[in-house]
């Protein structure tokens, strides 16, 4: 086996292709936006996924660029302040851990850089269809010409277009968390300086942190609901979705919502867990939030894409590709498992401090 297709270039996708490289095999990275996406929210690498990071040289680089919160407050619906801490922060817990978090656009840049000198990426196109026997996986896109690989790997998030083609509908795997949840990027006219600040009231609420040395802010809003229809690609819509459930909330919330209308990089989607039997059908496999979303709520999607990667690679650089792929479920269902569990140990909050410490080392490299 040498060819692999990986659909999605946002973490595990290039993530994967990197190590990949690095055993000797030749990877594609196939992509639906025209280049690497920019905006989203604060992530997590904790734990074993650092070993990860600074087995890629990236270790350095992403302390350069970490976030430096030095707090947080805590709002109720009117902005009086109900709590404050110095020691922990919402959106990436104790300040004094050595776990890094970064925005998601620096590491995706990272990871890009990283790779793209010796590694096909396929910018602005999309899997339609996989047909696979036992020689390889035919593949035919939006706009490019088929091509056949050995391996199809989907790294295409929780809406995974190859979970889709391979396994079957979506509503079979992923699994509502009860909350919704946009990001997006507004100017800092709150003049926050390195300090989070988080308002809630009912079942909305949200919170806002400086980035950019204080010049901008990334704000999460969201709200609680039984599932809703909506056009995942239809961002107006969900805007009206998030005026509608957080326009309730007073203090600087209206002039979050305006600034919401400007943004460009506005994202919204379900707090979805994706639970599945098995991550591969034959030769095609999955990555990441595709096969394992464990959803903001537990902090550590971005660890289990960036240990998933590693671990996948070296599997599948280890053997035949059957015994390679269980392997790999074999090693990351554990793992899988506790990190998942932090997003439903305590609804409403965070995981505790000890599950957190357990879930992030539960797996060796």
């Amino acid at each position: 086996m040498t060819t692999v297709l990986i659909s999605g270039a946002s973490v595990a996708g290039p993530a994967l292709a990197y190590w990949l490289r690095r055993h000797g095999l030749t990877p594609t990275v196939v992509e639906r936006a025209p280049a690497p996406r920019t905006g989203g929210q604060a992530i997590d690498i904790r734990g074993t996924a650092l070993d990860v990071v600074d087995r890629m040289d990236l270790l350095a680089p992403l302390r350069e660029v970490r976030t430096r919160m030095r707090g947080m407050s805590m709002l109720d619906g009117d902005g009086n302040e109900i709590m404050r801490s110095t020691e922990h922060a919402m959106s990436s817990g104790r300040l004094d851990s050595d776990d890094i978090e970064v925005l998601r656009e620096d590491l995706t840049a990272l990871l890009y850089e990283r790779t793209r000198q010796d590694v096909e990426y396929v910018f602005g196109d999309s899997i339609t269809t996989v047909e696979q026997d036992e020689h390889g996986v035919r593949v035919t896109f939006e706009r490019a010409e088929p091509r056949t690989f050995d391996l199809v790997v989907g790294a295409d998030g929780l809406h995974s277009t190859v979970r889709r083609l391979a396994f079957g509908p979506e509503a079979e795997f992923v699994h509502h968390l009860g909350t919704y949840l946009s990001v997006f990027t507004a100017d800092n006219f709150l003049g926050l300086d390195d300090w989070q600040v988080w308002v809630h009231e009912g079942r909305a609420g949200g919170g806002i942190y400086p980035v950019r040395g204080n010049t901008e802010v990334r704000v999460n809003l969201g709200f609680e609901a039984e599932p809703i229809p909506y056009d995942y690609r239809d961002l107006d819509q969900q805007r009206r979705l998030i005026a509608e459930h957080c326009g309730g909330l007073r203090w600087e919330v209206p002039r979050l919502l305006d600034a919401m209308w400007k943004a460009p990089d506005f994202y919204f989607d379900a707090m979805a867990q994706v639970r599945m039997d098995s991550w591969s059908r034959g030769r095609v496999t999955l990555l990441g939030d595709a096969g394992y979303c464990a959803s903001p709520l537990s902090g550590q999607g971005t660890s289990l894409a960036l240990v998933g990667a590693y671990v996948l690679a070296a599997e599948l650089a280890a053997g035949d590709l059957a015994p390679a792929l269980a392997r790999y479920e074999a090693r990351m269902r554990p793992f899988v498992a506790l990190n998942q569990a932090l997003a439903t140990e305590n609804p409403g909050g965070p995981a505790s401090e000890e599950s957190v410490e357990r879930a992030k080392n539960a797996i060796t490299l």
